[in-house]
């Protein structure tokens, strides 16, 4: 396995030389931190960066250790992503200051054993965070990314899920309200996650869109479950894992080269950020088509005046 500085060594020659502009949901812990601490240090802080979260004070401690050059802008921009007009609204603040957008990096996580959990919005919780928030996300994000591209620059969305991880859906029951289990959830979330890019994808010719699967990775994952049970057990799950996972920083390197490594079009990355081609892909051209219809329609919920 290589080394972190090897790994590192190899991602600073790829990242851009011009002051990009990047934006990370669900930067404040995790893989999306390691994200965020990634991009500063490969560009030497020479870059824009909007951390997108619920934590405040989690992303201004990040903030304030990450490198700072002349030019380096840090912001944090507060959203519970359950809810999609949360999702616009901060989508329609970030726009109002940064027109242009090189790098969208979605990891938001939702961790919950309860059954269909739906918001007043009428979605399940977990896959609003883990699959609708994202669609909404970059359907927001379009033009920033289109005038990224058009200016000769990186214009990447990339989304930390399950690539590889899904199963067969449903196109009875999209957004599993009939028949919603968190087996079911968790074969569906990865498939779904994999249509949207290959859609956005098929509408966006110009733009790259990968769904990447990060493997075993010794994060905080469950510290903020509504259980207190499983908040507790959440550590016993880093200890039993050790042996076999990465840490942040060495997922975090991984992930970047499957940005970096692909250019125009929708793919598919390992945890080592290698493309997993159509390895365990699930979807058809008509579910791929009927699930952007449903979805087009779940996401259109206008902020309330």
């Amino acid at each position: 396995m290589a080394s972190l500085s090897a790994l590192r060594a190899l991602n600073i020659p790829l990242a851009p030389k011009y002051t990009s502009v990047g934006v990370f949901v669900g930067g404040t812990s995790g893989i999306g931190q390691a994200m965020v601490e990634s991009f500063a240090r490969m560009t030497d802080g020479k870059a824009t960066i909007v951390i997108v979260g619920r934590n405040k004070t989690a992303a201004e401690s990040i903030i304030s250790t990450l490198p700072k050059a002349a030019d380096s802008k840090y912001e944090f921009v507060y959203c519970d992503a359950t809810l999609m007009r949360n999702v616009v609204a901060a989508s329609q603040d970030i726009l109002s200051r940064h027109p242009k957008i090189n790098f969208l990096v979605m990891s938001p996580g939702f961790f919950s054993i309860k059954g269909f959990n739906p918001t007043d919005e009428g979605i399940d919780r977990k896959l609003a965070v883990n699959y609708y928030a994202r669609w909404k996300f970059i359907n927001q994000f379009l033009p920033a990314l289109k005038k990224a591209k058009d200016d000769g620059e990186d214009a990447k969305v990339f989304s930390v899920y399950g690539a590889g991880r899904g199963g067969a859906i449903d196109v009875n029951d999209l957004g599993l309200k009939k028949t919603y289990s968190l087996i079911n959830s968790s074969r569906s979330g990865p498939t779904y996650n994999d249509l949207m890019m290959e859609e956005y994808s098929r509408q966006n010719l110009e733009l790259t869109f990968t769904h990447g699967f990060p493997g075993a990775v010794l994060t905080n994952f469950g510290a903020s479950a509504g259980s207190t049970v499983l908040r507790f057990l959440a550590p016993l799950r880093n200890v039993a894992l050790k042996p076999f996972a990465s840490a942040p920083a060495e997922c975090a390197e991984y992930m970047w080269q499957g940005i970096f490594n692909h250019t125009t079009g929708a793919f598919r990355t390992g945890s080592k950020g290698q493309n997993i081609g159509k390895e365990r892909y699930f979807g058809t051209d008509d579910q791929r088509q009927l699930l952007w219809e449903h979805t087009a329609t779940e996401t259109n919920i206008p902020i309330p005046a």
